[in-house]
């Protein structure tokens, strides 16, 4: 099982949808997954909670729990999860955004805006002590929003072996975004391949493109 992961889930007239990179390498990556999705499934569907801050606070505790912290004791792994957590209302056309490391990328009006997480991964290390930021923004039909591991960005290749870049996938969304979604696949498929050429993949790549309709 990956280390980076998607999540979708749908309560009432809001949709929610994540991507998540599990910080861990190899077996604990993997673990960190399964404990991962398990957290975001208990916190929408058994604690009802919808509010994507409130969800990556209800992660952090969980994982504080899931390794052994408590006011007196440490916990034993520092391992954890950076992410970007959306959730859209149906009903208002709102996006609500929150992310442990991780932004969110939206393409509106042929203008991209960049949505920063907070600069803090979701791990047992922090126990409560850190509550993520909500942010809010209106989006209409035609919108189209990306989530993206750091896998993307942080491939290694090209003629000089370095890597791919943040500015070079925020480019390469501006210039798909208007294609199909199963052609923006194929082609954020091919330049992560070309990218990389005949070298090893740095790390898990997990990405994912949603447009409003």
């Amino acid at each position: 099982m990956s280390g980076d992961f998607y999540w979708v889930d749908r309560t009432h007239n809001k949709i929610l949808f994540a991507v998540v990179d599990c910080t861990g390498h190899g077996v604990p990556g993997a673990m960190m997954s399964v404990i991962g999705r398990n957290l975001l499934d208990q916190a929408v569907n058994e604690k009802g909670l919808t509010l994507p801050s409130q969800i990556l606070n209800f992660l952090q505790v969980g994982l504080s729990l899931a390794f052994g912290q408590t006011a007196d004791r440490k916990a034993d792994l520092f391992d954890g999860m950076d992410l970007a957590l959306c959730s859209i209302d149906l009903q208002n056309n709102l996006l609500e955004f929150a992310g442990a490391n991780n932004s969110l990328y939206l393409i509106q009006d042929d203008e991209m805006i960049v949505l920063k997480g907070d600069r803090i991964g979701s791990s047992a290390e922090y126990g409560i002590s850190h509550f993520y930021t909500n942010v809010e923004i209106d989006i209409k039909k035609g919108d189209v929003i990306y989530l993206s591991s750091d896998g993307f960005p942080d491939q290694f290749g090209g003629p000089r072996y370095k890597k791919y870049t943040y500015n070079r996938m925020e480019e390469l969304f501006k210039k798909i975004y208007k294609l199909e979604m199963e052609q923006q696949l194929a082609i954020v498929k091919n330049q992560i391949t070309e990218w990389r050429g005949d070298k090893d993949q740095t790390d898990d790549i997990c990405v994912m493109g949603v447009r409003i309709t």
